[in-house]
This record gives structure tokens, sequence and C-alpha cells, in this order.
């Protein structure tokens, strides 16, 4: 029996009951569940910083162009003693285009001169004249002055704006100029491979033309059926002509894909480039030359930049270069390619670390714009609202937990300061609008009307908090305070409230974070105004850093997103700054009981 019952325990033993199964595969799914969210959670986070920094990583740094100036009067149509007020007035945006001029003497006409023109930041004459007033010796001197290099520059500098891809060359290259066009030949089929992509780039012309000939087909049946619908002979007679025309336009189209399917099937035969094409350029002989026809192994182009010989034969030092998208599809112009290359072979192109970013303020020009005034409009903006929020949320926290009665009317202001902690931020603005500006006549656009509409929203916030730190005190704190004599005033500003001090801080400082990072209601008060002057006080019209960053998000040049994501690395670093000093303050003066 013993033995029996024995085997019989180790058999229960051995066994596991389902009720036992079921609670730890329970268990087991709670972890995955939370070890799955974490992920998830972790890997948005992820994205979104690798996102931002990413976008910000182009506004680390800035492009200058260096160039000899001639600081002549007579160039800058200034008297040789001329003043400072005058020398504010003199002609630098000329004398700034003159000195491009002088750079490149082979870039004629309007259009290649204004595209010269963009290569140097618009605030560059000014930054010049600025340099010249503060020290009026320089004229009639020539120097080497660093001109701030515009977006486009910038951008393509840091390989935003196209690419310029090195094509092998292994043949050796003869030129000749036939009135003003450059006749090249290699010894080898060095051509081939961008002929090559030339014709793929037919290829890809002639898909796009079949997907709108498509289109035009569904133009055709839509008219067709429009006109057997119809209920005059008018509308009739019109849908009919239209489908014509549309069947005309698709036939236009299909014959157009397949005489570019033609060109792109030959192996050999000359292509003329245009705008539509891959810009080809050569560098030879210290110039450069835009291919305008194309063979395996010869070419013809015109010069952009004057080569150091006019002609010669079997030359061994050369490149050829192709961009990565057709002029037509970039924002550079191939003249701006050839002259920022030129300036960078002549080690006249710098970059460093982009100091003006932290130290300017607003505006309209991507290469000059900085955040300086937002961080200044934030501070003054934050202040006025620490001013206001803190002591009346904490003196209406202490009251309605240590003074209050508890009746309606006291349940009626908590339920309602319970409700203001989740009105929708939107709401605060249109309060201010319609009161601070409209009836008080607060100044529009200013930190004293942003700081007093962020008070109001953080207000609930500040109230709630300080209330909990208030309640956490013990009550065996107060009982021996007022067991001593102490009077109901001085147990709670001499015992209760620095004992909850630290989580009253700690409510504040989150509710200042949100503060910071609200943008609809300053739209709604006009801080969303471009702002170009550094704010000195909460009258002055002044943005604030998340106002600049959705500014900056609508604007259409693409410099401006690498300035979004670096403003947003700005205000996250506050943010972050900001809670953090939020947990040391807690850590530091919390007591545990």
């Amino acid at each position: 029996m013993a033995d029996t019952s024995q085997g019989h325990h180790g058999s229960l033993l051995g066994k596991r009951s389902p009720a036992l199964i079921n609670r730890r595969r329970a268990e087991w799914r709670l972890k995955a569940y939370g070890i799955t969210a974490i992920t998830v959670a972790g890997l948005a986070l992820f994205t979104l910083l690798y996102s931002v920094l990413n976008q910000a990583a182009m506004a680390v740094s800035e492009s200058y162009i260096t160039m000899p100036v001639t600081l002549a009067p007579d160039e800058l149509d200034l008297p040789a003693d001329a003043g400072p007020d005058e020398i504010l007035r003199g002609d630098f945006n000329g004398l700034t285009k003159q000195t491009l001029r002088d750079a490149f003497p082979a870039i004629t006409g309007r259009t290649a001169k204004r595209e010269l023109y963009d290569l140097v930041s618009a605030g560059a004459p000014f930054e010049l004249a600025d340099k010249v007033t503060a020290d009026p010796g320089l004229l009639g001197e020539t120097i080497d002055y660093r001109f701030l290099a515009s977006d486009v520059t910038d951008l393509y500098l840091k390989g935003e704006f196209g690419r310029l891809d090195e094509l092998p060359a292994n043949g050796k290259l003869s030129l000749v100029m036939r009135d003003d066009t450059a006749v090249l030949s290699s010894t080898s089929n060095d051509f081939a491979e961008a002929l090559t992509e030339v014709k793929a780039q037919l290829v890809d012309d002639a898909a796009q033309l079949r997907r709108q000939a498509a289109r035009q087909n569904n133009a055709v049946q839509v008219y067709r059926e429009r006109a057997e619908a119809a209920e005059t002979e008018d509308e009739r007679a019109r849908n009919e002509r239209k489908a014509e025309a549309a069947v005309e336009k698709r036939e236009a189209l299909l014959d157009k894909a397949a005489e570019l399917e033609a060109r792109a099937q030959g192996t050999r035969g000359a292509e003329d480039l245009d705008d539509e094409n891959r810009s080809i350029l050569i560098k030879a002989a210290g110039g450069w030359i835009k291919l305008t026809r194309l063979d395996r192994a010869s070419a013809r182009g015109e010069v952009m930049i004057p080569l150091e010989q006019p002609a010669f034969d079997n030359r061994d030092n050369w490149q050829v270069f192709m961009t990565d998208l057709p002029e037509a599809a970039r924002k550079v112009s191939d003249t701006q390619i050839v002259a920022i290359e030129a300036l960078r072979d002549r080690g006249q192109v710098d970059q460093v670390f982009n100091t003006r970013f932290f130290t300017a303020a607003d505006s309209r020009e991507p290469e000059l714009a900085g955040i300086w005034g937002a961080v200044v409009g934030s501070f003054w903006t934050m202040l006025v609202t620490f001013v206001l929020a803190f002591p009346i949320g904490v003196s209406a926290a202490i009251y309605l937990e240590e003074f209050a009665p508890k009746n309606r009317f006291t349940d009626f202001v908590e339920v309602n300061i319970n409700n203001l902690a989740a009105v929708p931020s939107i709401v605060f603005g249109l309060l201010g609008l319609a009161v601070f500006l409209g009836i008080f006549g607060v100044p529009r656009s200013a930190p004293l009307a942003g700081g007093i509409v962020l008070a109001l929203m953080t207000l609930p916030t500040i109230i709630i908090a300080s209330r909990a730190a208030i309640k956490a005190v013990p009550p065996s704190i107060r009982d021996a305070a007022l067991g001593v004599g102490a009077s109901k005033l001085q147990t709670t500003f001499h015992h209760v409230l620095p004992l909850a001090m630290p989580g009253i801080l700690t409510g504040t400082i989150i509710g200042m974070a949100q503060a910071l990072g609200e943008t609809a209601p300053l739209i709604m008060i006009g801080m969303v105004a471009f702002i170009v002057d550094i704010p000195s006080g909460i009258t002055d019209s002044a943005t604030v850093l998340p106002v600049q960053v959705f500014r900056w998000s609508d604007f259409p040049e693409r410099a401006f997103e690498a300035k979004t994501g670096a403003a947003i690395c700005v205000l996250l670093l506050f943010l972050v700054i900001m809670n953090a000093l939020a947990i040391v303050l807690r850590r530091r003066f919390e007591r545990r009981w």
C-alpha cells in the first residue's frame, strides 16, 4: 500500500493541472504584451528621433564662397572720404554681382547671369556693407571676402540638389573649336556609357508618354459616352469633337513614344541633349564643357568655363561627369553646377559650423534664418507664464486643500478646475484674442499676451499637482504643529508647504514644459507673425520656438526643411532639460515618511 500511495502521489506531482497551465499561459501572454508594447514604443521613438536628426543634419554647417573684392569708392558710388552712414548706402549689391562676373567672364546672357548671382546669399552684400562700415579704412583696398552661399549652393554642396557622378574615361581626348562649338573625340568609346544612360532616359520618357496616352484613351471613352447620352444635337456634337481631339492627342503621344523607343533601341547613333536629358559635363584643360550632342566616341558641346588651351590632341588628364537628374528636374542649373565645381577646384568654397543658426533671428532667406529670436521670445513668454501661473496656482491649491470649506461652491470650483485641464488649448487662444487683445488692449504678438494665455492654460495643471502634493503630506505633521501652538496659517506655510514643495515644483515644471510646446493658442493671438528683430521685453513683437517650427515647415524652400528639423531638436532639448529638472528637484527634496 505504501508503495502504491507513493507512486500515486508522484504521478500527481508530475502532472500539471489545467488551472496552473492556464495561469502560466496568461502570465506569459501578459509579459509578451508588455515587451511588445515597449518594443513598439521604442521603435516609434527611435524612428521619430532618427528622422528629425537626419533632417536637422543639413543645418549643422553653412557654406561660404571666398572671392577677391576691390572696394573701390567709385564702384560703390561713394566719395573717397565716405562716412559710416554713407557707406551703408553704397552699391554693395552691384559690387557683389560684378565680383561674380569677374570670376566667370565666359558666363553671359541674362538667364545665365541671374543663375550666377544666385550662388551667393541675398544677404551677403549687406554683411559686406557692415564689414566696411565697421572699418572704413578698407575702402580702396582689395580683400578676400567670404560671401555667404545661397541655399541652392549650400544644398548642392551637401548633395541634396542633385549629384554629379564621374564616368570612366580611358581614352585620350582631342578638342577643336568650330565657331562657338567644341568638337570632342576620344580614342576609346568613353562616351558609350553616357550614351547608354541617355537612351535609357528615352525609354523612361516613352513610358511616360504612353501613360499620358492611356489617360487620353479614358477621356475618349468618357466623351463618347456623353455623346451617346446627350439630349440635344449641340451637346452631342460638342462631345464628339472633344472625343476626336482626345484621339488625335493620344495618337500624337503614341507616335512620339514609338519614335523615342526606336531611338533608344539603336546602340549607335548620336543623340541631341536638352534639359530633359541628364546633363553631361567635360572637365579638361582647366575648363568645363557642357555636351549638346553625344555619340559613342565623339561629342559636341558649349564651353562654359574657358579652357587654358583652345585646342589640343590626345590629352590624358580629362574627366567626364553626368548628373543624376535632368536639368529640368532639379533646382540647381548646369551653369550653377559648373561655377560651383570651378570654385571648389580653386579652393574658394568652404563649409563651417553654422553658428548663425543659433545667433540670428528669422529671415525669408533660409541661409540667414536663425532661432535666437524665437528662443528669446520663448524666454519672455515663459517668464510671464511662470510669474502669473505659479503664485496663483499654488495659492489656489493651498486655499482649496487647507482653508476652503467643503460645500457645493468648492465642489463646483473643483469640478471646473478638472474640466479646464481637459479643454483644448486653442480655446484659450480664442479667449485671449477676444478678451485680452480685444477688450484690454494687450499688445498683439507680444510675450505678454502669449504668457497670459499660456498661464491660463497651465493653471489647472499646477493647481491639481499642487493639491496632490499638499494632500500627500501626512496629517501627523499638521497635528504636531497645531499641538505646539502654531496657527493654521503657520502650520500651512512653515510645515506643510515646504514638504509639499518638491511635488509642487514638479507639477509646475511639467505644466511649463507643456506650455512651451504649445502652438495653437499663440497662433490665435498673432505670434505667428514674421519677426526679424530680437525682442527686448514682454511688450515687443516676438515669436516662440513651436510657432517658428510651424512657420518654417510651411515655407516652400527646401533649405527650411533642415531648419525645421534643427529647431525641433532645440525645442526637444529644452523639454528634456525641463523634465530632467523636475526629476532632479523631486529626488533632491523628496522626503519619505
